[in-house]
């Protein structure tokens, strides 16, 4: 006689989306789209949202309430700096969850197809002298910056014209420098590829220095829901950290 096991079948790990928070009330808006997007693409998946600063809930609060249960934390980031190496790791390592960090979303060539598609949206195409301005955040960290230089290549080998990284603090070149430097190789009709995750200060004050064109941030596109769930399903393969 053959017994069927019905005792429940534990779920999977949750999906906590970590965004770094604003005060510009479009960011928060957007990520909660982008959490519905990843919610529709994998139905069944407890998916959850943690920032942290300056939005609720906060990333510690979050993690609080699982208690114990199983996450994987996805960073909302575009590349390694101190957010990815120290404060989320940091945070997941002080609650009581059992938690895996992904990588953070870029360099990636999903993110390509996004900030392609962006520029289309907001009016771009090839056009002669041409060239593109990849404004990030920016970050002291050196790992950083190498991660927003990889996308750039990954764009520039899409789009087929020039892409020169820029940045909006704490790293070199501004994008009025970035500007200056491609009109001096002769490029004259210059986009600028808002390489942030959401809208906010740093991508406004970017958005204002175009010569041309700005993109709209990356927002809930499909790409960016693929691509977190992406993340999620790589560090199912890496070490659990519980709590101390």
């Amino acid at each position: 006689m053959t017994v069927t096991d019905l005792s429940p079948r534990p779920g999977p790990p949750a999906l906590v989306l970590v965004a770094h928070g604003s005060r510009d009330p479009r960011a928060l808006s957007t990520v909660r789209a982008l959490m519905d997007r990843v919610r529709a693409l994998r139905p069944g998946l407890p998916v959850h949202l943690g920032h942290i600063e300056l939005n609720e809930p906060l990333l510690p609060d979050t993690l609080a309430g699982l208690g114990e249960t199983e996450a994987v934390l996805v960073p909302l980031l575009l590349g390694r700096g101190h957010h990815v190496k120290r404060d989320i790791p940091e945070m997941a390592a002080a609650a009581g969850a059992r938690t895996r960090v992904a990588a953070p979303l870029g360099p990636h060539p999903l993110l390509a197809g996004t900030l392609h598609t962006r520029l289309l949206e907001a009016g771009w195409r090839p056009r002669p002298a041409s060239a593109v301005v990849l404004a990030a955040a920016g970050s002291r960290d050196p790992d950083s910056a190498a991660d927003t230089n990889r996308m750039a290549d990954l764009l520039a080998a899409r789009l087929g014209v020039p892409v020169l990284p820029a940045y909006a603090s704490a790293a070199a070149p501004t994008v009025p420098e970035a500007i200056t430097a491609l009109r001096a190789r002769g490029r004259r009709h210059i986009a600028l590829a808002s390489y942030f995750t959401a809208p906010g200060r740093f991508a406004t004050e970017c958005a204002a220095h175009a010569p041309w064109l700005a993109s709209a941030p990356l927002g809930a596109h499909d790409a960016m829901a693929r691509l977190v769930l992406h993340r999620y399903e790589r560090a199912l393969g890496t070490p659990v950290t519980a709590a101390a």
